[in-house]
């Protein structure tokens, strides 16, 4: 019974550091509060100055992605126009070449009848009107010529607007 006793005694004592430990535990030390709260309030800074860049950063990518996309469009647009104009430039092209094909063709008839001393006056009428379809075509080329000059001028004079509207 005395082993009990003795048991009883050293589990109290034990009890009983654990308790001031654990009181020693809630209530820090003055100066080491003193440092703990320093170094919070110096994680806590550090913590906001984090959240701040980090705040900054998604701003500067959202701002960054905004550009991007407003390029994108911009650039977009400005194949559609390339793309239009270059259809437009193949037309022309075809068909002053299937024209003036037309017209080599009518020309050497009209050369192999007057050679052979037959002037016919369906082949002259041939050729008149080929040469002036020729005509047309080079006119229509001429025109998509200055149109695509007129459009790229127009790009570089919206471009140097909202370039100098940006300034002011």
């Amino acid at each position: 019974m005395s082993d009990i006793s003795e048991l009883q005694a050293r589990i109290a004592n034990a009890l009983d550091r654990i308790g001031s430990g654990i009181e020693h535990l809630e209530r820090p030390a003055p100066e080491e509060a003193a440092g703990d709260t320093a170094e919070v309030v110096a994680l806590r800074t550090q913590l906001e100055e984090e959240r701040t860049a980090n705040a900054q950063l998604e701003d500067r990518v959202r701002t960054i992605k905004e550009k991007q996309d407003s390029t994108v469009e911009r650039l977009a647009g400005e194949v559609d126009r390339l793309t239009r104009l270059l259809a437009t430039q193949e037309e022309t092209v075809a068909r002053l070449a299937r024209v003036n094909a037309e017209l080599r063709s009518n020309n050497t008839a009209l050369r192999d009848a007057i050679s052979e001393g037959v002037a016919e006056p369906h082949l002259v009428n041939k050729s008149m009107m080929a040469e002036l379809d020729a005509l047309r075509a080079a006119q229509a080329a001429d025109r998509a010529e200055i149109d695509a000059v007129l459009g790229e001028l127009d790009q570089m004079i919206d471009a140097v607007e909202q370039g100098g509207a940006g300034d002011a």
